[in-house]
């Protein structure tokens, strides 16, 4: 079992109001990194303090696919997805990290997908100008949680790296809960890269 890391909060509530949406209301709480202005959005249906077994999704900013559609993706589908669900069972939360690109920023994630284009899978792509294939960290996620007074959690993911992630910073998952959503032409070699080559879990990948 991983040892869990100890440290100071990463991030510290700044804002919080009621959101009205498509999917239903939410409330909305705003954290901003302790040690720059990155924000990040704890999205919370319900009473979560104190909750086990809440239904959590943390999600990675991706603003092709959740701002312009991207095909090239399924991150969209799967925010969505994860709203619905928490309206659906009327408590739960999902976090939204500010970590484009599997933590590689916007401007080399499209750089990334240039490399794509050169036949490079998504991977590949990543290692080809000099990064991890996926940077992304959970101590913020955790962080959050912790704030929010949330004592374990049902991970919406078919990624096993969230689940350890969350773990090795102190946050109790009692179950991974499978995050599907339909594949297509455009985005079925991404999602099988995901399941081949980072471990996902199931027919596609987060």
């Amino acid at each position: 079992m991983s040892e869990t890391r100890q440290h100071e909060p990463t991030v510290e509530r700044y804002a919080e109001a009621q959101l009205p949406t498509r999917f239903g209301p939410f409330r909305v709480v705003v954290y901003r990194e302790t040690d720059g202005d990155k924000e990040h959005l704890a999205v919370v249906v319900g009473e979560v303090e104190d909750a086990d077994d809440l239904l959590v999704r943390v999600h990675s900013e991706c603003l092709t696919g959740e701002v312009l559609h991207s095909l090239k993706c399924d991150c969209r589908d799967q925010l969505d997805l994860a709203l619905q669900r928490i309206q659906e069972v009327g408590s739960g939360a999902v976090l939204y990290l500010r970590q484009e690109g599997r933590g590689i920023g916007l401007g080399n994630k499209i750089r990334a997908y240039a490399k794509q284009d050169e036949g490079l899978d998504t991977v590949d792509a990543n290692l080809a100008l000099g990064f991890e294939d996926d940077q992304r960290g959970y101590q913020v996620a955790a962080d959050m949680l912790r704030d929010l007074g949330v004592r374990s959690v049902a991970l919406m993911t078919n990624n096993p790296r969230k689940v350890q992630g969350l773990e090795n910073d102190g946050i109790k998952v009692t179950r991974r809960e499978p995050h599907e959503v339909e594949a297509h032409d455009l985005n079925r070699e991404y999602l099988k890269t995901k399941q081949d080559r980072l471990g996902h879990i199931g027919n596609n990948g987060d």
